[in-house]
């Protein structure tokens, strides 16, 4: 079962509309319809989400994506959570954009916030819910996953984001063989 939903993102008003930050853009949609009182601790933010019964905690990590895992692995330890109880939402080159995958586990595919999770939860065992971006046709990484979406993309995200909304109440309401199997 997730007891703990991860949305990793860059703290700033110039990250707010970047690809690196597809997780807070799902994050806001999510929590539009719902009320929640954030709390300020762990290197970021943190509120309980209730699945039915299931109290779940979502963190919104402030450390800046390459150290996501610092902030993660403070709320794990406080809250007594194992890395497979952790669910990650995080942007994803490897898949074309609008695309959603639930993962357990394995590599990092180059991203340095799965990098640093991995790091500080000494696994890679966790649950990831990966938002595809796709990759720059040119120009590097970097400059692609920390810039801004485009007008076409701009009109996708109106699809791409209830989406992976829709996938995550899923997951967090179904078992996570079911949701594996889905998604």
């Amino acid at each position: 079962m997730i007891k703990m939903v991860v949305f990793s993102g860059n703290p700033g008003r110039e990250y707010e509309k970047t690809r690196h930050n597809i997780a807070w853009m799902v994050l806001n949609s999510f929590t539009g319809s719902n009320i929640f009182v954030w709390k300020k601790k762990f290197n970021g933010q943190w509120t309980d989400y209730y699945a039915g019964t299931n109290k779940i905690i979502f963190l919104k990590p402030e450390t800046f994506m390459n150290n996501t895992g610092k902030s993660v692995q403070a709320a794990a330890h406080f809250f007594k959570i194992k890395p497979e109880e952790i669910l990650i939402l995080h942007d994803d080159l490897e898949l074309d954009f609008e695309k959603v995958v639930l993962k357990k586990g394995g590599g990092t595919g180059g991203h340095n916030g799965l990098r640093s999770m991995n790091q500080h939860l000494g696994t890679s065992e966790y649950y990831r819910l990966r938002l595809g971006i796709g990759r720059p046709v040119h120009g590097s990484v970097s400059s692609f996953v920390l810039g801004r979406f485009t007008p076409e993309e701009e009109i996708g995200l109106s699809v791409f984001i209830p989406k992976a909304v829709s996938v995550l109440e899923d997951i967090l309401s179904l078992t996570l063989d079911s949701a594996l199997k889905e998604y």
